[in-house]
């Protein structure tokens, strides 16, 4: 996007962990810029009075109010920002209503930092697309643009199902794991299991710590941060 105006971010985010890693990723894409981070309904708008807004990215789920009724607000008081769904909602009725208001990407959480990057670089192209088109296989692609995001890029090595089954055992065990006892749960090897949660740690969805009290080289516990809901 060089030589372009930059994109002005806001993220909407109750969970002040989640929120500080949402504006991270937003601000490491090129060509967007994080303005401000509300976490709350009454926030966002004291805040989109004040600041110019291109982009939110929106959690569902805040104290004061569904995301989605601050959406029908903003839209009724002449707020045209766009929209990205940054959430744990999959009710498909949901979405719908989401894009009836303005919603143009949904993001799933847990998700990656190549699956925001992707959903932004995205939205660069569709909000880039400027003047006539010359016919309806141009409007297709800039639509396309907008519509078909590519399945996020994993390490080499690693692979979706994978990371989806160390995810949920991971999640489901408040008082963490070991790469082994991971391994043990899902069918593979310690070793591999290890890739997989450090995977997690860089992504910030897992912390690690060092587990003492047993004989010999303290091993590795993973714990899932409950960043999201």
């Amino acid at each position: 996007m060089s030589g372009t105006q930059e994109i002005r971010v806001l993220v909407v985010e109750d969970d002040p962990v989640a929120a500080d890693a949402h504006a991270l990723y937003a601000g490491r894409v090129e060509g967007f810029r994080v303005v401000g981070v509300a976490h709350s309904r009454a926030a966002a708008v004291r805040l989109l009075d004040r600041v110019p807004v291109d982009l939110i990215l929106l959690d569902l789920y805040l104290p004061d109010g569904h995301g989605l009724a601050l959406l029908r607000a903003l839209r009724a008081a002449g707020h045209a920002a766009d929209v990205i769904a940054v959430t744990s909602a999959r009710d498909l009725a949901v979405v719908r209503e989401g894009v009836s208001l303005g919603v143009v990407q949904y993001v799933l959480k847990p998700f990656a930092f190549a699956t925001l990057r992707d959903r932004l670089t995205r939205y660069a192209e569709f909000r880039g697309a400027a003047g006539e088109a010359s016919g309806q296989d141009e409007v297709d692609r800039a639509l396309a643009a907008l519509r078909a995001p590519q399945p996020a890029t994993l390490p080499k090595g690693l692979s979706g199902p994978t990371l989806e089954a160390v995810t949920r055992t991971l999640r489901e065990a408040p008082a963490g794991l070991t790469a082994a006892e991971a391994g043990t749960a899902v069918g593979i090897s310690r070793i591999t299991a290890r890739r997989y949660l450090e995977h997690l740690v860089t992504e910030g969805r897992a912390a690690r710590a060092p587990q003492y009290g047993q004989i010999g080289r303290p091993e590795l516990q993973y714990r899932w941060r409950e960043t999201t809901r």
